[in-house]
C-alpha cells in the first residue's frame, strides 16, 4: 500500500490498549481504556470489507479486537438480523426501527460494553447513525422518537469515532448489481437510498454532530479508490486521534520496516 501517512508523533509505541496520562489529566482517567469504533455508509461502499480488514490489521500487531456487526453479533441479534434482511419480511417502519434497537440493546450489553471495559478495540459494522439515516431519513420516522428508543437501548454508550465511507451513487449501484442477491434493505428504490446518502452527508457537518452528541465524532473516508488505499485512509484517521495506539498498525499496512 502507499500513502502520505504522517510519521509517528513519538519515536516509540506504547502497549496496545494503554492510554498514557498526560500532565494535568484527570486522576480518574482509566489507563486501560477501550475504544468503540464504528464503520458506516450506504449500500455498496465497501464498509464491511474495511471492517474485516481493519480488524485483521489491528490484531496482527497485537490489539485485542472485537469485531461485530449490526444487526447481529449475539444469538438474539442474529435472529433479528435474519428477519430484518429477509426480502420476504413484511415489516412496518416502526417495527423495523424497534427490531434494530432490540438487537443493539443486546449487543451493547453482551458484547460492546464488556469489551470496552476490559480495554479492547471494538469495531462495529453500523450503529446508531445508520438508524438515523435508514429509519429516519429513509423511512421518514421522527428522529426524536428514534433518539429516545435508542438512548434506552444503548444506555448512553457513545462511539469514540465513526468512519463514514462513501462512493458516488453510480459506483455504489454498480457494485450492488455486480454482487447480486440483494437483501431487504438493498432492494429499496433509488429514492430511498438517495435519502439515506443525504442523511449520511449531513452527519459530517460539525453543527450536526454537536446537535447529536450520542453519535460521537464522524469523519469522512472516500471509498472510491482501491481497497488497500481505503484501509490506509481508515488507519490514518485512527492515527490522527490515537497515534501511540495505531501507528504500528498503519506502518504494518504500509509495509514499513
Amino acid at each position: 500500500m502507499a500513502s502520505a501517512l504522517a510519521p509517528p508523533a513519538r519515536s516509540s509505541l506504547v502497549e496496545p490498549g494503554v492510554v498514557h496520562e498526560q500532565p494535568g489529566a484527570a486522576v480518574s482517567e482509566q489507563r486501560h481504556r477501550g475504544l468503540f469504533l464504528v464503520l458506516e455508509g450506504g449500500e455498496g461502499v465497501g464498509k464491511t470489507t474495511q471492517w474485516t480488514r481493519l480488524a485483521d490489521t489491528l490484531r496482527a500487531v497485537g490489539h485485542d479486537v472485537v469485531a461485530v456487526r449490526e444487526p447481529g453479533g449475539t444469538p438474539a441479534g442474529d435472529a433479528i438480523r435474519a428477519l430484518l434482511l429477509d426480502p420476504t419480511s413484511l415489516l412496518t417502519a416502526e417495527s423495523e426501527a424497534l427490531l434494530f434497537a432490540a438487537s443493539r440493546a443486546q449487543l451493547v450489553r453482551d458484547i460492546i460494553a464488556p469489551a470496552v471495559q476490559r480495554g479492547a478495540v471494538v469495531l462495529v459494522d453500523r450503529f446508531l447513525l445508520s438508524t438515523y439515516a435508514y429509519q429516519g431519513a429513509g423511512r421518514g420516522l421522527a428522529v426524536p422518537a428514534l433518539q429516545a428508543v435508542n438512548a434506552f437501548a444503548t444506555a448512553g454508550l457513545t462511539p469514540d469515532l465513526t468512519l463514514l465511507l462513501s462512493v458516488p451513487p453510480e459506483v455504489a449501484q454498480a457494485r450492488l448489481q455486480a454482487r447480486g442477491g440483494a437483501d431487504r434493505m438493498e432492494r429499496e428504490d433509488l429514492l430511498f437510498h438517495e435519502r439515506v446518502r443525504e442523511a449520511f452527508e449531513k452527519a459530517l457537518a460539525p453543527a450536526w454532530q454537536q446537535a447529536h452528541p450520542e453519535i460521537g465524532p464522524v469523519v469522512a473516508v472516500s471509498a472510491n479508490r482501491t481497497v488497500d488505499a481505503v484501509t490506509v485512509h481508515c488507519l490514518e484517521a485512527l492515527v490522527a486521534r490515537w497515534p501511540e495506539r495505531f501507528t504500528a498498525a498503519a506502518s504494518a499496512a504500509l509495509g514499513a520496516p
